[in-house]
């Protein structure tokens, strides 16, 4: 199904490649206008230049979401050219595998930065932007690690734990303010940013226990993020939509 977004203006975090690009691509190829905020900026200019070659609207910011100064400056100028901004999809996330004893605190304490903070810095800022008469949507990228577990993910399951628990409560909190919140959860995607963290044959691995026999596409989550702010999911609101071909019902 094709969605039609042409009337909304929605900010995309970790845009500069992978599944944020992924998003902000599709949305803008469904009408929406996206700023594309990513801490890479050379990214970042490559999806926004990319957007509008296929003819689509699209701003590039340059920001750290974990610096919440940096980031409500590029929301705040986003939201003044635009007049306002109707969604947020935080995607942003420093993504590590590693065994517990090696993890070190410079680095849990960007993923917790990146992961935690950034996406309550995007809440705040949607909230701080959006028209309340016609309401807004926050989407969180979570993944089925929040829910089983596996060996040498213990930082980023933690992020992703804390980002349900966030969609789940800001979900109750904020559907009265006309606010849906939800979450995406893919499962194995082989992005830029995962493919050195594996090897192929831990890929074909993966696929074989995946229910539906293959990997995750970048497109399979891109168009749940568009489902989810389009007018078919008006009345869907603290749900965590497994796009992972069935691997987390499967345990």
């Amino acid at each position: 199904m094709t969605y039609d977004l042409s009337d909304l203006a929605v900010l995309v975090t970790g845009a500069g490649r992978g599944l944020g690009r992924s998003v902000a691509e599709t949305l803008a190829g469904l009408g929406a206008t996206v700023a594309v905020v990513d801490l890479d900026g050379p990214g970042c200019a490559a999806t926004a230049a990319a957007i509008r070659a296929a003819g689509g609207a699209a701003h590039e910011y340059a920001a750290d979401v974990a610096d919440r100064a940096a980031f409500a400056a590029a929301a705040a100028d986003f939201a003044a050219v635009r007049g306002r901004i109707d969604a947020v999809v935080n995607n942003a996330m420093l993504l590590r595998y590693e065994p517990i004893e090696r993890v070190q605190e410079v680095v849990l304490d960007r993923m917790l930065a990146i992961g935690i903070k950034g996406s309550v810095w995007g809440a705040q800022l949607l909230l701080a932007h959006y028209d309340p008469e016609r309401g807004g949507a926050l989407i969180n990228m979570a993944s089925p690690v929040a829910e089983r577990g596996y060996p040498n993910t213990s930082i980023y399951s933690l992020v992703k734990g804390a980002l349900v628990t966030l969609t789940k409560t800001l979900a109750a909190e904020l559907g009265p303010r006309r606010v849906r919140v939800n979450a995406v959860a893919p499962g194995s995607v082989p992005t830029p940013g995962a493919i050195g963290l594996n090897d192929p044959a831990e890929y074909e691995r993966r696929a074989r226990t995946i229910p539906l026999r293959r990997l995750g596409r970048e497109a399979d989550n891109a168009q749940a993020v568009a489902f989810l702010l389009s007018p078919a999911a008006s009345f869907i609101n603290g749900e965590i939509l497994h796009v992972d071909g069935g691997i987390a019902a499967a345990g």
